[in-house]
């Protein structure tokens, strides 16, 4: 069987007992920082008996062939991240997405994950959501990004880095309005945990001052009162014209995202200095 399981984001003691069984039993686990699980493992007073091997980004189809082998074969490969639920922004999709397609026995044990934590800590409605993964790290997609979420209803979870998050903030607040409210956790169950709520420019002038550790943004949703203003837009129709995309193509996208006329986002376009 492959067993994808969930690992503590920061504090051992979230880890569940299944997760220990599977570590003390699994033939295969898989990991995406041996060093990591092994330290995990030790917290845990947890031997692990079966063979390790390093499953990270780079190398996940390469491992693949022979995990799925060991599955066939009547073996258990556990796959584990350095912290949360594998697949989530984290490796594991493919082997899955393998597994999934030659119906090979698979389960999950549920626990810890980032995504789910950050929300309920947010104060920010948690009844309809989605998750973006990690926000692009160029100034044009990263407005692409939010002008995306401009008329988005749900609330938005993404993964930001820690020296990118006080312009990624401040783009948001200059796409989606001044006023629109987000909240950003920090070393989620770790000793220096930190939640601040706040709207977008504020938590941007925070986050000028420096800031460590995972970091997870939850953004509120769009307000249902009507679409973003045309001038919030014409930055992200600029950015994409700058990148070599056709002045009309852009404005219809940025347009059809944020829910607004494509030939008043355009003149507005033309219009801007």
């Amino acid at each position: 069987m492959l067993v994808l399981a969930a690992t503590p984001l920061g504090d051992a003691r979230d880890a569940s007992p299944r997760l220990r069984e599977a570590l003390a039993t699994a033939d295969v686990v898989a990991a995406e920082d041996t060093r990591r699980i092994r330290a995990l493992a030790a917290a845990l007073d947890v031997t692990i008996t079966g063979k390790i091997v390093s499953h990270f980004d780079s190398v996940e189809i390469a491992r693949m062939p022979r995990l799925l082998e060991t599955v066939r074969e009547g073996g258990t490969v556990l796959v584990v991240t350095d912290a949360g639920m594998p697949s989530v922004s984290d490796p594991g999709f493919r082997l899955a997405a393998a597994a999934a397609a030659e119906d090979l026995p698979m389960t999950c044990l549920p626990g810890p994950s980032a995504v789910t934590t950050a929300l309920v800590l947010s104060g920010l409605p948690c009844d309809r959501f989605c998750f973006e993964g990690f926000a692009p790290r160029k100034d044009g997609e990263r407005r692409r990004f939010f002008t995306q979420l401009a008329a988005e209803p749900r609330t938005a979870v993404f993964f930001e880095s820690p020296h990118r998050l006080a312009d990624t903030l401040r783009i948001g607040a200059e796409i989606l309005g001044p006023d629109r409210a987000a909240a950003v956790c920090r070393e989620l169950t770790k000793t220096y945990e930190e939640v601040r709520r706040g709207s977008l420019p504020e938590l941007a002038d925070w986050a000028d001052a420096g800031v460590k550790g995972e970091i997870t943004v939850v953004l509120a949703g769009a307000a249902s009162t009507g679409a973003p203003s045309l001038e919030s837009l014409v930055g992200a129709v600029q950015e994409r014209v700058a990148d070599g995309e056709r002045l009309k193509a852009a404005a219809a996208e940025v347009a059809k995202a944020a829910g607004v006329s494509t030939r008043e986002l355009y003149n507005a376009v033309l219009q801007s200095p």
